[in-house]
């Protein structure tokens, strides 16, 4: 590691440890009815030295154990996203003239999953070839 990458990640720590103060005296001072700290100035830095230490070495054993939660939680906010999509261009349709077009989902909600998940495939391949 050189010792300007040495400094600038050293600099990095430093800022994020006095914001973490920062926050915790706004917290302690502002949201007093949700967050109590006792031992005044002190107290601030102990856990503003708390949290920066956490968030360099646990956090990140928590994001690899919650990567599966998180992959679900995406995974449905995805479905929804795709599901409503089609939703609104099934609305749309609905809105012509019947002679014109017609469009039809089958299947309940099984159907709307398919098609969602179809739609939201194609589109994800369609950008990825024009990037």
């Amino acid at each position: 590691m050189t010792e300007k990458t040495s400094s600038h990640t050293a600099l990095k720590i430093a800022i994020k440890f006095a914001l973490n103060v920062i926050l915790v005296w706004a917290m302690g001072t502002y949201l007093g009815q949700y967050f109590g700290l006792d031992g005044g100035v002190p107290a601030y830095f102990i856990v503003g030295a708390l949290i920066t230490l956490l968030n360099m070495f646990f956090r990140p054993i928590l994001n690899i154990i919650t990567l599966p939660l998180k992959l679900f939680a995406t995974i449905i906010a995805i479905m929804i996203v795709n599901g409503v999509y089609v939703y609104v261009v099934h609305l749309a349709t609905l809105r012509m003239d019947p002679e014109l077009i017609r469009l039809e989902l089958y299947g309940g909600p099984w159907g709307w999953i398919v098609i969602g998940f179809c739609f939201g495939l194609a589109n994800w391949v369609m950008k990825e070839m024009f990037k």
